[in-house]
């Protein structure tokens, strides 16, 4: 499973830390991805989708 999500196509991001002497230590920022139960043109399916297209309600979730 990639680390992406199916609605908006958002994935981890290259950030650094810094230190006091100023050296870069180079980690992943991962999305926060969920899967959910979600209707799609009428059919129930699973997606990948992250929290923030859950907040703003561009998918709809099966109950």
């Amino acid at each position: 499973m990639s680390r992406k999500c199916e609605k908006c196509g958002k994935t981890p991001l290259k950030a650094a830390k810094l230190t006091f002497s100023h050296k870069q230590n180079v980690h992943r920022q991962s999305p926060n991805l969920q899967t959910v139960r979600v209707i799609e043109n009428g059919v129930v399916k699973k997606m990948t989708v992250c929290s923030s297209c859950l907040k703003a309600n561009k998918v709809q979730k099966a109950v």
